[in-house]
């Protein structure tokens, strides 16, 4: 007997109280810019347990306009954006050279929260690409030495074969280049934050990039 998939989601609830702490967010209080919000609640949620906080939905679209969305990790967030990486030859290193805009989305489901972001993305200089590589683990240094995102391959064995040699280099070559792996950066012209209530009067602060930087946060409670 099959599951049934809609009897299933009604059974589901969202922000349970046991697994769930809903703070109060008062955008009266929010810096004049988006990134100490984000620094502060990216805190608040690694304090609160949230698993793996640091991943994020990337959102690309190809020569013709067709969206696409994976999660990626976050690699950074300073004044020149918020970087991750990937192949330059992925199927986003190819949305991006196509169409260099893109848009990030994060949740905190510990504590009802989501920043979303959006804006023009560009490629770090290779030497800046290959620190933040060589500054992680072997482990990710061999997952880009494997190579073949978004790749057809013959077989499960082919890709074990790839991923075997890669995790060998990397261990006796910590340093070994890897011309296609690239780091980007979105610099952000929209920061939305969203904070989650239980009586649904959620808040979006809503952050707008300007010629003279950013302009006063635009609040919006919306049920």
């Amino acid at each position: 007997m099959g599951t049934d998939l809609h009897a299933l989601l009604r059974s589901l609830r969202v922000w349970a109280p046991e697994a769930t702490t809903l703070p109060s967010f008062d955008p009266a209080t929010a810096p004049a810019e988006p990134l100490p919000l984000f620094t502060e609640w990216f805190a608040e949620a690694v304090a609160a347990g949230q698993p793996e906080p640091h991943t994020m939905s990337l959102a690309t679209s190809d020569e013709a306009g067709h969206p696409d969305v994976r999660t990626v990790m976050l690699h950074g967030a300073d004044a020149a954006g918020w970087a991750f990486a990937t192949h330059v030859t992925s199927r986003k290193g190819h949305h991006l050279t196509a169409r260099p805009y893109a848009a990030l989305g994060f949740y905190w489901p510990a504590l009802g929260r989501q920043v979303r972001i959006r804006g023009p993305v560009t490629a770090a200089p290779s030497q800046e690409g290959r620190a933040d590589l060589h500054a992680r683990s072997t482990g990710a240094l061999a997952a880009a030495l494997t190579g073949h995102q978004s790749e057809a391959l013959g077989s499960l064995e082919e890709l074990a074969e790839a991923s075997e040699a890669a995790w060998t280099e990397a261990r006796s070559r910590p340093d070994a280049p890897v011309p296609t792996w690239t780091l980007y950066r979105l610099a952000p012209q929209e920061v939305e934050f969203f904070q989650g209530d239980a009586r649904r009067r959620h808040v979006r602060l809503v952050y707008r990039r300007t010629g003279q930087g950013w302009a006063s946060p635009w609040k919006n409670s919306s049920s």
